[in-house]
């Protein structure tokens, strides 16, 4: 997912953050709560079709895949 970080700037910081959210931060995937964090944030990427449909079938299924 870093790989998407660059110098540039998205062209909507508000828009972009108000897909990802703010799960991700402090989760360690070390436990059941940080991985239901870590799948809202997915959920919110395959909603906004940041992500393939079969990269978010690879991380839960169809059901995490908008439209």
């Amino acid at each position: 997912m870093l790989a998407g970080c660059g110098t540039s700037r998205p062209a909507s910081v508000p828009g972009l953050r108000a897909v990802v959210g703010t799960d991700l931060v402090g989760a360690r995937g070390a436990s059941a709560a940080d991985q239901r964090r870590i799948d809202r944030t997915a959920v919110g990427l395959c909603a906004a079709d940041i992500w393939t449909k079969a990269e978010c079938a690879k991380h839960g299924g169809d059901d995490h895949v908008a439209g």
